[in-house]
């Protein structure tokens, strides 16, 4: 028996993808490319806030800027609220594995009650977002704005380094959120079409891996995100 006879024998399904030249389905590496590029963005916004901010002696303290929980408490709970939001985002990356594990398997019912979730959780996660934005701009951090010298003083920083701190932080978070918010609706759709059935017709549910993989480096984005502004 040739090579080629051999090969034919091989049984395959949407999840194994082609044999050649990486054996992946071809939708599944082009969204690999996408996230790789989308990578080269974040690393190329996150190298430069890391070489302004140790450029310079009096940059605000993450402590400091960081110290509330909207709508609870101004001071006092630095990273607390920041925690909750990573919590939430890392438990939605949970619950978009459990569907991704439950469509190979072929459970609907699962699919749909963990992508719910999942949805749920992003949805959270722009909520808290909101709010921390909403508290930093009573505060007088703001695109383009010069905070107070009050605020200024209180965080031990120059006006310089206080603006640019406000500029990255809002651009970076910013464009994470968008991601998170594309997510978000591409969950939405893919819902849709698991609770009309689409995926049954198809015999697999690999869409919902091929989101997972956008999903889940949204959430690895993040860990950097947060160790960059909060803890750094």
């Amino acid at each position: 028996m040739d090579t080629t006879a051999k090969l034919d024998e091989v049984k395959t399904t949407p999840w194994a993808g082609g044999r050649s030249p990486f054996s992946i389905e071809y939708g599944k590496l082009m969204m690999w490319f996408f996230l790789l590029s989308d990578a080269f963005t974040f690393s190329a916004f996150l190298i430069y806030y890391g070489a302004q901010r140790f450029s310079k002696m009096t940059w605000p303290d993450p402590d400091l800027v960081f110290q509330s929980f909207p709508g609870i408490a101004d001071h006092g709970a630095p990273l607390v609220f920041v925690g909750l939001m990573t919590f939430i985002l890392i438990a939605s990356s949970v619950t978009m594995v459990l569907a991704v594990e439950a469509g190979h398997r072929n459970a609907k019912k699962e699919v749909v009650w963990w992508m719910v979730a999942t949805i749920i959780g992003g949805l959270m996660f722009l909520g808290c977002q909101a709010l921390e934005w909403t508290h930093l701009h009573h505060e007088g951090f703001w695109w383009g704005a010069i905070p107070s010298a009050d605020v200024i003083k209180e965080l031990g920083a120059d006006s310089v380094s206080a603006h640019q701190f406000a500029n990255l932080f809002f651009t970076i978070t910013g464009f994470h959120g968008f991601h998170v918010f594309t997510g978000v609706i591409i969950n939405i759709i893919i819902l849709i079409m698991v609770l009309t059935g689409v995926f049954e017709k198809r015999g697999h549910y690999l869409m919902v891996e091929k989101v997972g993989l956008y999903w889940h480096f949204v959430d690895l984005v993040w860990v950097f995100v947060f160790t960059f502004f909060y803890l750094v």
